[in-house]
Formats: C-alpha cells, sequence, structure tokens
C-alpha cells in the first residue's frame, strides 16, 4: 500500500509538508499518525490493513477530508482513476478544509 501524509497543522514548521510511504505485506510495518496530520491509502492489489485509533469515531471530527489529487497537498499519487468512495468523490478542496479546520480550531480534536 501507499501511504500519502500531509501536515496540516498551521503554525507548526512541518505545515504542508508531504510524503508518501510504500508498505508491504511481507514486512507489516506500524505507523502512527499525529492529530492533524492528514492521510490517505491507494493499494495497487487487494489487502487487509488494521487501522486503530484514539478514540471513539465520531462523524462530526472524523469524517474531514479534501480532494485526493488536490495539487496542494503535494502528493504523487501512481493512479488517475482511482475506486473512490462516495465521501472521497465529493471531497472538498485541500484549501476548504483548511477553512474548516480554522472554524473548529477550539474542539477538542
Amino acid at each position: 500500500m501507499l501511504l500519502g501524509l500531509v501536515d496540516l497543522r498551521e503554525g507548526t514548521e512541518h505545515f504542508r509538508r508531504s510524503t508518501v510511504l510504500e508498505l508491504s505485506g511481507t514486512e507489516p510495518t506500524m505507523v502512527s499518525i499525529e492529530t492533524g496530520v492528514a492521510h490517505g491509502f491507494y493499494f495497487p492489489e487487494p489487502a487487509d490493513i488494521l487501522y486503530s485509533v484514539t478514540h471513539y469515531w465520531d462523524p462530526v471530527t472524523d469524517e474531514l477530508g479534501c480532494r485526493w489529487d488536490d495539487a496542494g497537498l503535494g502528493l504523487d499519487w501512481p493512479v488517475s482513476d482511482p475506486i473512490l468512495s462516495p465521501r472521497d468523490q465529493n471531497a472538498k478542496s485541500l484549501d476548504a478544509l483548511l477553512e474548516e479546520l480554522r472554524d473548529t480550531k477550539d474542539k477538542p480534536w
């Protein structure tokens, strides 16, 4: 799988820094993602993933997202027409997501 990561924590030295990690089932790896770091996945073949979180799922705070191919993310995905969930098909721009995050800065996430 490819794991795309983008730091969306405004005011940090890593703001908008991005990277793509290549992970393989032959060498299982754990990745810890800080709150405020956007992440997305690309699976070139069927796979199983174990995903752990720090709190119970909340649709208000846990369903934030932006377009997977927004140029502002700086992610070089190796696909041009991926299979996306309905949520991801209708995702907003990165700038709109950043504005939403600014509006919710007082929230506990």
